[in-house]
């Protein structure tokens, strides 16, 4: 899974894309709102997490653009503006979560993993194949083989 973090602070991009990667996920990385929305249009993202308070192009009008463009990727704005209209603003823009800073960085690994799973077609947290069933978890994925004769 490829995902797109949309941050302008350079220690949170980092700690977001470091966590991302420690749960097996291909990150790349955006400081401002134009290099975000000129990756997000050109790159094909599973999913973004984007900031909205960003130099050079603010990350509602990012959200935006993409949307008029027909991206169709989530989008999770963690952002530090926490207020009920700035929340109703990012979701009216296009947004499929938000978290307010600050954060618990396992509870944004969590929004991650369930946007995934839903634009996915997936609701449960686990896939099952004869006698193999895969379960996403904090620290990845997780695998069960059914003894032989007892496949689901």
């Amino acid at each position: 899974m490829r995902l797109l973090v949309i941050e302008d602070d350079p220690d949170l991009n980092r700690q977001l894309a470091t966590a991302l990667v420690d749960a097996g996920y291909v990150v790349d990385r955006a400081f401002d709102g134009e290099e975000g929305h000129f990756l997000g249009e050109s790159e094909p993202y599973d999913a973004v997490i984007l900031d909205i308070g960003l130099p050079k192009m603010d990350g509602i009008s990012v959200l935006e653009a993409w949307r008029r463009a027909g991206r169709a990727m989530p989008v999770l704005i963690l952002t530090a503006r926490d207020r009920w209209s700035d929340k109703v603003q990012g979701f009216d823009a296009g947004a499929d979560d938000y978290v307010a800073k600050p954060f618990h960085l396992e509870e944004v690994l969590a929004r991650i993993r369930a946007l995934l799973r839903r634009s996915a077609g997936h609701a449960k947290s686990e896939l099952n194949c004869g006698s193999v069933d895969v379960i996403q978890t904090v620290r990845g994925l997780g695998y069960l083989l059914a003894p032989p004769g007892n496949a689901s």
